[in-house]
């Protein structure tokens, strides 16, 4: 196999005023604000619509219905089963780089025709700000396409030794069986890569997307259909969560698990699949990414307009609906009178609302559950003596979930703010006296259960050293004076450990060799005709 060059990042566009991609955006979001879908359940290629539906709404505007969408039961999961283990066979004997051309196709539809259609439909359905939208729907699944080809393709180069006796080779199979792919809300690039992840291996997959992402989801295997995905290798079943894990998980030919969600989600999910070993004819894999209490630590001789910066971006972008959003903050006290100031100037310049009008740099909060979670930690901030509102803290849903960026103090580094995760705009902040660095590193490594995204700001390079040490196994992903948030496929491969999943790196050769199962084949050129050996003389 001929390796390719490796691929380069899709460009952001800016959106700026009077730019060509500002005007398309905005005349794509008019149209699909008029047409409400009609979205069905996908299987072995059919549009299938049942009997159930449900309507969705956009989150920043509980009067803007976008769609009803059908709603499977345990006879339409099982087909979609059925489905993807019927087209197994044909889509696995494909070679590698057919179904890479198919992904690659699809990035290169997505970068021109398919962009704003899929930017519109992530503003419009999961309320994310232009410039939001861009970096996820458009340029991030854009990455995953053009560099898990890239990667699958290196990966396949990778040969064992062959003497001139004997030929050695290295076959990637796919699993052995179908692959569940649970995806969720906040990131259409992760609802695209689930289930293309392993389908570029050979797998074939059941999608279950978020329910508060159905547009997004529905453009997605548009897209990928247009690209040439043959029927029946994605199926898309929307329903509800336990009944269609419950059908999956019961059928012995269930051979992975990739997901994105919550905690505790997962752990119910990995605990069935280990009461039900037993049933399956190979031990499924399972690659999980869940939730985190992400970190910002700054040193005294970190620049402040740069972490007052990093605080905002890193904790209020997408409403702080990010795995990776910084939630939990360290000041050393003689940075905290100039930094508080900036803050609040920052936080009352900024807009929430209609992520349609491109000043805002918020919108809605994806549902009211999370609302009225958001805003149960919001009183607590206001409550407890402990707790002093910084910036923000206001709530309202009269037309859309919105939720203004808010920046707890807190007095106990303890307290619930600082140690769970919240995932909503707010922001807890512990302030500790600078001559306690050392002892705040080893604080923030115990504070929290999860380890995915962590960031260290300091110009002092001792300082910088010393928390990359002492957290070492704090964060899958460190930043040194950078937000926690962004990471970009193949710059910065995207996972964490402890409680926060299995980090197998998404956007990386590492996420990819769990989809497959190898074979080693040996050929011997010069076999023996004597069955003794020379020690036996």
């Amino acid at each position: 196999m001929t390796h390719s060059a490796p691929p380069a990042n899709e460009p952001v566009f800016s959106y700026a005023p009077g730019s060509a991609e500002r005007a398309e955006l905005l005349g794509e979001i008019e149209r699909q604000r008029k047409s409400v879908e009609q979205i069905p359940l996908v299987v072995g290629g059919a549009r299938i619509m049942t009997d159930q539906a449900r309507s969705f709404t956009a989150p920043h505007d509980h009067s803007l219905v976008l769609g009803h969408h059908a709603l499977a039961q345990a006879a339409q999961v099982r087909h979609a089963i059925d489905a993807a283990l019927a087209a197994r066979s044909g889509w696995a004997a494909r070679d590698l780089e057919a179904r890479a051309a198919v992904f690659r196709e699809a990035a290169a539809r997505l970068a021109g025709p398919w962009r704003q259609r899929l930017n519109a439909a992530t503003l419009l359905n999961q309320s994310k700000t232009a410039y939001q939208a861009e970096i996820d729907a458009a340029c991030e699944l854009i990455d995953f396409f053009r560099f898990n080809a890239y990667f699958a393709e290196k990966l396949a180069t990778e040969q064992p030794i062959s003497l001139p006796k004997e030929t050695n080779s290295l076959e990637l199979r796919p699993l052995d069986g179908f692959v569940y792919a649970v995806t969720p809300f906040n990131f259409t690039a992760i609802a695209g890569n689930l289930p293309t992840a392993p389908a570029l291996m050979g797998n074939t997959v059941v999608w279950k997307p978020s329910p508060h992402a159905v547009l997004s989801a529905h453009r997605i295997l548009e897209l990928l259909t247009e690209a040439g995905l043959p029927e029946g290798v994605i199926n898309l079943i929307h329903g509800d969560a336990e009944l269609v894990t419950a059908e999956v998980l019961a059928h012995p030919d269930f051979s992975g698990l990739h997901f994105t969600g919550s905690t505790a989600v997962l752990r119910g999910i990995w605990t069935q699949i280990t009461r039900d070993l037993s049933r399956y004819r190979s031990y499924p894999r399972v690659v999980g990414e869940t939730g985190g209490k992400d970190f910002i630590v700054a040193h005294a001789s970190a620049d402040l307009h740069a972490l007052a910066v990093a605080i905002v971006r890193g904790g209020f972008e997408y409403q702080g609906q990010k795995c990776s959003a910084a939630s939990r903050v360290y000041v050393p006290r003689s940075l905290w009178p100039a930094l508080r100031e900036r803050l609040r100037a920052i936080v009352s310049e900024i807009r929430v609302g209609d992520p349609a009008d491109f000043r805002n740099f918020m919108g809605a909060v994806i549902s009211r559950q999370a609302y009225e979670r958001i805003t149960e930690y919001q009183r607590l901030a206001e409550e407890d003596p402990a707790c002093s509102v910084v910036a923000g803290g206001s709530a309202r849903d009269d037309k859309g979930f919105f939720v203004d960026p808010t920046l707890i103090e807190v007095e106990d580094p303890h307290h619930r703010l600082m140690t769970e995760e919240i995932f909503g705009p707010m922001v807890a902040l512990f302030v500790y006296d600078d001559a306690d660095f050392e002892e705040t590193l080893a604080l923030i490594d115990a504070t929290s259960h999860y380890a995915l995204t962590g960031a260290v700001f300091a110009e002092e390079r001792r300082a910088v050293e010393r928390a990359l040490s002492r957290l070492r196994f704090a964060a899958g992903n460190f930043y040194i004076n950078d937000k926690p948030t962004g990471a970009v496929v193949g710059r910065q491969p995207f996972g964490g450990g402890r409680l926060s999943g299995t980090n197998d790196k998404a956007g990386s050769m590492l996420n990819l060799v769990r989809w497959t199962s190898p074979r080693a084949i040996k050929e011997n050129l010069e076999p023996p005709r004597d069955w003794r050996y020379p020690s036996m003389g």
